[in-house]
């Protein structure tokens, strides 16, 4: 226990919410089950952040499943980064390419994907979908298969 209390700070905490993207506080944790593939999944159905042309708010169910290696990201963590999007202006697309790049930078996951379902603006919703598998491993072949796969 007093190994995960040095690699996490923000359990047992007072909750800070950061007023802008804030990769920083997304925080990592040994995986105790790494000779096991597996899945982790988050929904985050509250997602939201901001046109970076008009300020208008978007709204979004972001999902994010990943096989962990050593690392795995700590919910709390993931929680507040989430929400420090909410005051960041970005494109739909860039909110879900941001998420995975700063996932696979803290944990250095076998494979991930983030799904951002935003709801309708102006007649249009978009579903951006991105994902990674480790090179030269079977998780890159797998990501490709679900790339090209994806409805």
């Amino acid at each position: 226990m007093n190994d995960l209390k040095e690699q996490l700070s923000l359990l047992g905490n007072k909750t800070v919410y950061k007023q802008d993207y804030a990769p920083e506080v997304l925080e990592a944790f040994d995986n105790k089950h790494q000779e096991n593939d597996y899945w982790v999944r988050f929904n985050c159905p509250e997602f939201t952040s901001l046109c970076p042309i008009t300020g208008q708010p978007d709204f979004a169910e972001i999902r994010i499943s990943y096989v962990p290696d050593v690392k795995m990201v700590e919910s709390k963590s993931l929680k507040l980064y989430l929400f420090s999007f909410r005051n960041h202006g970005a494109f739909h697309e860039d909110c879900v390419n941001i998420i995975m790049k700063d996932l696979i930078k803290l944990m250095n996951p076998k494979y991930i994907e983030v799904t951002g379902i935003f709801t309708p603006r102006g007649g249009i919703s978009i579903y951006p979908y991105a994902n990674y598998g480790r090179v030269n491993t079977k998780y890159e072949k797998m990501a490709e298969q679900r790339l090209m796969t994806r409805e």
